[in-house]
């Protein structure tokens, strides 16, 4: 039988993967506690003659995380006012635990951006897992074909088909240096209060999504426009007046964390596309804060 160590090694690669398939912490948690209750269910016999227990334990992981992506869209549909995924810090361990060379880095941020994450949740359940399992963590195909139960040459063309989307949403997105450009010209108009300032930097064709999981008061629908975000965004420090705000690095690039009494109240991460702000993410759920405190 494997040892112990060697297979408990791989939990935090695993909880890397579980976040990126279902994008929070707490169901990547569930899904990799699920995946370690299988190993233990197997007999001594069944676990020796296992002989790359982490391949194991990645398709098990694969498949768990495929089952609960189906019960979470249905769960989804009761969920109060917009669902977003649960961001977490730039150099997270989440975000560290792919195994790829230093010089991947900026690849290895991108794979827990907000951005990505809100468009892997476009996904069908299958892409979704084919994509993470063999763009961010090299999984074989036809590995990944025992994993959601299709032919090798079928799960390729799930993960062709989910490439497509990302590279197409990616076409056009700017720069580290340019999205943090913009996010400072964003902050100094939010700061002087003055609409006309902030409609400047914002597309008109804007979107600002806020998630407060019915736990906080955020907006039950995506708000669309640059007058109509940038009224949003201004009415804001009205109603948290003791919320302190300051610059800080996300995996998007600069992001905005609030903060009262040193307790996260907010995050806001930003997309950016020819020199302006396209979508507005405001993180409000507690839920989801937690790896901000």
């Amino acid at each position: 039988m494997p040892p112990t160590d060697e297979v408990e090694s791989e939990r935090r690669a695993l909880l890397g993967l579980c976040y990126r398939m279902l994008g929070t912490v707490a169901d990547a948690e569930d899904a990799v506690q699920e995946t370690y209750v299988r190993w233990l269910r197997l007999s001594d016999e069944e676990r020796t003659a296992i002989r790359n227990p982490a391949a194991w334990l990645t398709r098990v992981a694969g498949r768990v995380c495929l089952d609960m992506l189906g019960s979470a869209r249905a769960r989804r549909e009761h969920y109060v006012g917009e669902w977003l995924p649960e961001p977490v810090p730039q150099g997270s361990p989440l975000a560290a635990s792919v195994p790829l060379d230093p010089i991947e880095q900026v690849t290895l941020d991108d794979s827990v951006s907000m951005a990505l994450l809100v468009l892997l949740e476009s996904l069908t359940p299958a892409e979704r897992v084919a994509f993470v399992l063999h763009d961010v963590f090299g999984v074989p195909f036809a590995e990944i074909a025992e994993t959601v139960g299709r032919s090798a040459d079928a799960v390729r063309q799930l993960a062709s088909q989910a490439r497509r989307r990302v590279r197409e949403h990616r076409t056009g997105a700017a720069s580290r240096e340019q999205h943090d450009a913009v996010a400072r010209a964003f902050a100094a108009a939010t700061a002087t209060g003055e609409l006309d300032a902030l409609v400047a930097v914002l597309d008109p064709g804007v979107v600002l999504r806020s998630d407060g999981g019915g736990r906080v008061s955020a907006a039950l629908r995506p708000v669309r426009g640059a007058d109509r975000v940038g009224r949003f965004l201004l009415g804001l420090p009205r109603l948290e007046p003791d919320a302190v705000l300051v610059a800080i690095e996300t995996p998007d690039g600069l992001g905005f964390l609030a903060t009262i009494d040193d307790e996260p109240s907010a995050l806001v991460s930003l997309e950016v596309r020819d020199g302006r702000v396209t979508d507005v993410y405001i993180m409000r759920n507690p839920d989801k804060l937690t790896q901000w405190s």
